[in-house]
């Protein structure tokens, strides 16, 4: 390895050191999920994403090969349009999702039920249609990794991600 080839590896190096150096993010509760959109970013603060994701809740669990919202999840999703009514300068995607079991296809077709479900009781609570868009990813990003139920219930579930400035 000759002197330049040396030097690149050793400046690569310590960029990437700046990247992911975990004290630039100001602790834990400072990561700023507001893309610029007002608030402190911390989960205490009612109008950041962290808020949103921690106090709200992002995500809505369904059962076996269904897509029909518990009450359990007819609440969150309740909230969920509450905050998104208060905070206007969010858009939203509504991703789907399966367990491993069956199909591809099948999974694919189930998770865009799953986060059709999401959207249109949203709407139904008043956010406006054109804010939320939807994505089924199918059994394709488990959070669970394990064939037995524990980890197929935690895939099972439709997420809704916030965008924020996007409202135009």
């Amino acid at each position: 390895m000759n002197l330049l080839s040396k030097l690149a590896a050793a400046a690569a190096l310590v960029a990437l050191a700046a990247c992911t150096n975990p004290d630039s993010l100001g602790g834990d509760d400072a990561v700023n999920l507001n893309n610029g959109v007002g608030g402190t970013g911390l989960a205490s603060d009612p109008t950041s994403p962290a808020y949103f994701q921690q106090a709200i809740g992002d995500r809505v669990l369904f059962a076996v090969d269904q897509s029909t919202l518990s009450d359990e999840a007819q609440s969150i999703l309740s909230a969920q349009a509450q905050w998104l009514l208060t905070n206007t300068d969010y858009t939203a995607t509504i991703e789907g999702h399966a367990d491993e079991q069956g199909t591809r296809e099948y999974n694919l077709a189930l998770g865009a039920r799953r986060a059709n479900a999401a959207r249109e009781f949203l709407v139904s609570r008043g956010v406006s249609g054109a804010r939320l868009k939807t994505v089924s990813y199918g059994k394709e990003r488990p959070i669970e990794i394990c064939s037995d139920e524990g980890c197929y219930a935690k895939n099972r579930r439709a997420v809704t991600v916030l965008t924020a400035g996007l409202t135009g």
